[in-house]
């Protein structure tokens, strides 16, 4: 079952106070946990296993030298956990990433209050949200719309997958909220089916690494 935008209150500083205010969640089909490690150019045998709180002290212990993260199996998708990072979100990450499969990430930074969200499909951009720019495509009578001007990255494809959750979030029943708050996580299980909660963050394990700061 899909969940409402207003599912998601749990996420919240009380609860995640080293993740919720700097985050990005990607999700990575029919890879698993060692598979993408290798995409990111990282050695599974360099990496270890932690948990969530040891995956927060690990990337602030590392945040000057390196983006750290962490990768669980969930189903037939891996899910990469990332505190304070943008791995999920960079297109010279994500892009290659998502080769001969699907990607969906977002990501939310408090201090600038800044979201994004991708959805990929074998290198090309079929959805995003941009952070000052918006949805790149929205519904407008009735159909599924390109709001951005057409870019070397993107799909032709019209991702039509998302158009009820597009006419949900729209709707007058829900209030104009920024993705963070609902929005990213709806239209995240509606690409994966997988349903963002608070046991699956704080009961996985996750394989740990770090890709290292550009010089």
């Amino acid at each position: 079952m899909i969940t409402t935008s207003d599912d998601h209150s749990w996420f919240s500083r009380e609860r995640f106070p080293e993740l919720a205010g700097a985050y990005c969640f990607t999700y990575v089909r029919g890879l698993t946990a060692e598979e993408l490690v290798t995409r990111l150019g990282v050695r599974p045998e360099d990496c270890s296993r932690v948990t969530l709180d040891e995956l927060a002290r690990y990337s602030n212990l590392n945040f000057h030298r390196q983006q750290s993260f962490g990768a669980v199996a969930v189903g037939d998708w891996v899910l990469m956990v990332e505190v304070n990072g943008l791995l999920g979100v960079t297109e010279e990450v994500n892009l290659p990433l998502s080769a001969g499969t699907r990607l969906v990430s977002h990501f939310y930074l408090d201090i600038e209050d800044m979201d994004y969200f991708h959805w990929v499909d074998d290198g090309k951009i079929r959805f995003e949200y941009a952070y000052q720019e918006g949805y790149s495509h929205w519904i407008e009578d009735g159909k599924v719309r390109l709001e951005f001007p057409p870019q070397e990255n993107y799909s032709e494809e019209t991702p039509d997958e998302l158009a009820e959750t597009m006419r949900r979030l729209s709707s007058p029943a829900y209030p104009a909220i920024a993705p963070h708050e609902g929005p990213s996580f709806l239209l995240a299980e509606c690409l994966t089916g997988i349903t963002m909660t608070p046991r699956l963050l704080e009961e996985s394990t996750y394989l740990c690494g770090g890709v290292a700061n550009p010089r």
